[in-house]
């Protein structure tokens, strides 16, 4: 069905992202494309979808896959119809049924009789029968958007599915429907996931790397049982070179001394026998340089050591935490920072909510915001923060400084390089080396630095946003972090996870990643 030969893909900037990989997959398969953030494992969905093109190698698939991207922003211009692209379809439908029965629309129609009725119960699958086909994504919530793409899939019909983190946005109840989903369709798919819960229904887990595809056939504990073997065995192997290294010098030490003590006695004895000074001076240039030679044998098998030892510390997972780094909040804990009475607001004629909200948020708490997609968790974090205004009601809201970070990672200008974005928040003046080892530290290394935001994986931008905030180093007496582990590899919830847990001042969550509501010490619940 799909197979992927001698794959490499050098991003414009002329960086290197993989190269050599080779994947096969059969009818029915389900797959996991797993591996840290920026390794390209959406990029590699985008050139199996033919939405980019591989910069060498070839790519074989039986028919074109359907494709559901991790980010749906560039589709909120569109209607629903229009982003599942079934818009021409549906118009030739109907103008089929008011009579208008031309040779152009019978060939878009294409036999598909039963498109409207397909689109109707694909939606109502999903639970979004009261959305319109013509209803624009722009006004739809995140786990709106990804149902809306998930319905895409019924009405397609394809063969293979790609998915990207496609449990991103979703609640509790769209999880376990996309879950009850993958383990019933027959289609053959790909899916990028963080999730384990979901990992664990797919057949087999390909591990990404920028010079190859690693596979294991088996669900993600079975995968992480093997990691944990072949980690086991590196560090065994690591402890076993260092001690080669440490030998190795010890022997080049102990062979350079016993030289230069027969060098030293050979200049004695010549000495006292009055050897002419030309005698002496040729000798000593032979004492020199059979030392020499001799640190140049060392020096190389020294060096062969180190390079191996090098490239095995570079293959152990990176357990490094990286923190925000602010000091604590000056407000004292308990003071009032924003209420409401009564308060809506609506999108158009009709109310967010049917019960206006009555709330409050004091300093020092640590909130969950909780709700089903569509309840307004999104709608009510603008208000807090004072980008929308309320329809109704009264809103009281303290002079603090807050620091919000969205799904979309706003804070991350795309035309800047990553070293530019740094830059940007450089308020306290920092040496250029101070800011390239937070850089170092929020691991982007050098060969980073240039690389330009835009194309940076939803991990990294996250990374990139916290170091930011590192470096810009004003204490906010609120955090807000809407859906934080959406684009997170498993090792990158882990760093946000120390980093939040370090923070002390108020925290505003919305997150339907349970394990990660557990780790993060949640006080309140605030349920929509």
């Amino acid at each position: 069905m799909l197979i992927l030969q001698n794959i490499s893909y050098v991003h414009p900037n002329k960086d290197l992202l993989f190269v050599n990989l080779n994947l096969s997959l059969e009818h029915k398969d389900k797959i996991a494309l797993i591996g840290n953030n920026g390794t390209g494992k959406s990029t590699l969905l985008k050139i199996i979808a033919n939405e980019l093109q591989p910069t060498q190698g070839q790519l074989r698939v039986e028919s074109l896959p359907y494709y559901i991207p991790q980010i749906f922003g560039q589709y909120n211009h569109l209607t629903i119809a229009e982003a599942l692209k079934i818009d021409h379809k549906l118009n030739a439908f109907y103008e089929i049924l008011n009579g208008e029965v031309t040779e152009d629309n019978m060939n878009l129609l294409a036999d598909d009789w039963r498109i409207e009725e397909r689109c109707n119960e694909a939606l109502s699958y999903w639970n979004l029968a009261d959305l319109d086909l013509t209803t624009k994504l722009e006004n739809l919530s995140g786990g709106q958007k990804t149902k809306v793409f998930l319905a895409g899939i019924s009405i397609h019909q394809p063969e293979l599915v790609l998915l990207d983190e496609p449990s991103n946005h979703l609640d509790v109840l769209g999880r376990k429907q996309l879950y009850e989903f993958i383990e019933s369709t027959q289609c053959a798919m790909i899916a990028v996931s963080h999730d384990r819960k979901l990992l664990n229904l797919l057949n087999t887990m390909c591990e990404l790397k920028k010079d190859g595809i690693s596979v294991y056939g088996g669900n993600y504990d079975f995968y992480a049982e093997q990691k944990q073997i072949e980690n086991n065995s590196l560090s065994l192997e690591i402890s076993y070179k260092e001690k080669e290294l440490r030998k190795a010098r010890e022997k080049e030490r102990e062979t350079l001394e016993r030289q230069q003590k027969l060098d030293a006695r050979g200049k004695g004895k010549k000495e006292k026998a009055g050897v002419a000074r030309i005698m002496m001076n040729t000798l000593r240039n032979n004492a020199e340089n059979s030392s020499s030679k001799l640190k140049s044998v060392h020096a190389e098998k020294i060096g062969g050591i180190t390079k191996n030892l090098h490239e095995l510390r570079q293959s152990v997972p990176d357990n490094d935490k990286m923190k925000f780094g602010f000091d604590d909040s000056n407000l004292h804990k308990g003071k009032i920072l924003f209420t409401c009475t009564g308060l809506n607001f609506s999108y158009g004629e009709q109310m967010l909510w049917a019960n206006p909200l009555n709330l409050q948020i004091s300093s020092g708490e640590r909130i969950l915001l909780k709700g089903l997609n569509g309840s307004g968790k999104s709608t009510l974090i603008q208000l807090i923060i004072g980008s929308l205004l309320p329809t109704t009601g009264s809103v009281f809201s303290a002079e603090i400084k807050s620091v919000y970070i969205d799904q979309d990672y706003s804070l991350i200008e795309n035309h800047f390089t990553v070293y530019e974005q740094a830059q940007s928040f450089n308020s306290g003046k920092l040496e250029e080396h101070e800011v390239k080892i937070r850089l170092n530290r929020f691991l982007f290394s050098k060969d980073d630095w240039d690389k330009p935001c835009s194309a940076l994986s939803g991990g990294e931008r996250m990374r990139l946003t916290i170091c930011c905030l590192n470096i810009y180093n004003l204490s906010p007496d609120v955090i807000i972090l809407d859906e934080p582990t959406n684009n997170l590899d498993l090792q990158n919830i882990g760093i946000l996870t120390s980093a939040i847990n370090e923070y002390s001042g108020t925290l505003l969550v919305v997150t339907h990643d349970e394990q990660f509501i557990q780790e993060i010490n949640i006080e309140r619940i605030m349920e929509l």
